[in-house]
């Protein structure tokens, strides 16, 4: 078996130092000691996270937390989930406090129609936050 050599570009970046600082912290917390394996790692999970929104299909669960109490988003978010049945497979509901709530959208379909639901929902009064965690499926 023969050794494969990978070709590296070198390139600078430059960040500031609070950010360098919250970095070395994370580092030394994990036991990571060369920041640029640690590059490479993170730039590989951006683009698995984003690939998505250029592939013709995509897999995942969209992640929502929400203010429950403010104007009719339960309702909305209904009235979306039932626009989006053809790439909506299963959604769960989780109380999290008297006020918040979570929901868990799993999908798969079009990309271009993921992302129409996700503007959708961050439309919505009263979503706090709204995170895709898609894969594409090519």
């Amino acid at each position: 078996m023969g050794l494969i050599l990978v070709k590296r570009t070198k390139f600078g970046v430059y960040v500031p130092e609070d950010l360098l600082s919250d970095l070395n912290e994370c580092m030394k917390a994990i036991g990571i000691k060369s920041k640029s394996k640690l590059i490479q790692e993170a730039l590989r999970l951006f683009i698995t996270e984003h690939r998505w929104r250029t592939a013709g299909e995509a897999v995942g669960i969209i992640g929502v937390v929400y203010d429950h109490e403010k104007g009719h988003v339960d309702e909305e978010l209904t009235d979306i989930q039932h626009q989006y049945l053809d790439i909506i497979i299963a959604t769960l509901h989780i109380h999290l406090d008297e006020k918040r709530c979570m929901l868990a959208i799993v999908v798969r379909g079009d990309t271009e129609r993921l992302k129409s639901l996700l503007g959708d929902i961050h439309r919505i009064k009263g979503i706090m936050i709204a995170r895709p965690l898609l894969l594409d499926i090519k």
